[in-house]
């Protein structure tokens, strides 16, 4: 039996993921504005203790933030695109959530680095027995771990979305 589409109907998908992408550009456009304006002023005075790689990204912090400012910009344009169903705008929200899902998973090393530097940054500096020491590591490793869980639930939901806004029920309201 042949599948029916009704042309022309909205689906609320597409219309929550484009309000949704409308809203986080928003609020990325303006968080990456006033990251990069205080960029000089937010980098601690021990950055040069940091592993080499995360010194080199930190280095390079104001390209991060210039990269993060695009993508927040495509995220809103997109998103007022998906809104007016336009198909250059559903192909580019599914690059931008395919981007993200990826920057995500990549990002995991990320945190690793940023945690493990402040923790042993913080270890070193508070002379804290050998209990405390072990209870403080454990906590760490537990952060670490929900934030693994965490982006890893982030990156299924956002393929999630992009499989969704690819699938012939949706590209039918783009037609």
């Amino acid at each position: 039996m042949p599948q029916t589409f009704s042309v022309g109907s909205r689906s609320w998908l597409v219309s929550a993921v484009a309000w949704a992408f409308v809203a986080c550009g928003v609020l990325a456009s303006g968080l990456t504005l006033l990251q990069y304006a205080v960029l000089g002023s937010m980098l601690p005075s021990w950055a040069g203790a940091l592993p080499p790689a995360t010194a080199l990204l930190l280095g390079h912090l104001h390209w991060v933030l210039a990269a993060a400012g695009v993508l927040s910009l495509l995220l809103l344009a997109s998103g007022v695109g998906l809104a007016l169903r336009l198909e250059w705008a559903r192909r580019v929200a599914i690059g931008v959530l395919v981007a993200a899902a990826l920057a995500n998973f990549a990002g995991l090393w990320l945190q690793h680095e940023v945690v493990q530097a402040l923790v042993t940054r913080v270890a070193d500096l508070a002379p804290l027995p050998a209990a405390a020491r072990g209870l403080f590591d454990g906590f760490a490793y537990a952060a670490q771990g929900l934030a693994l869980l965490l982006t890893l639930g982030g990156c299924v939901v956002l393929a999630w979305l992009a499989r969704s806004l690819a699938s012939p029920m949706v590209r039918q309201e783009f037609a």
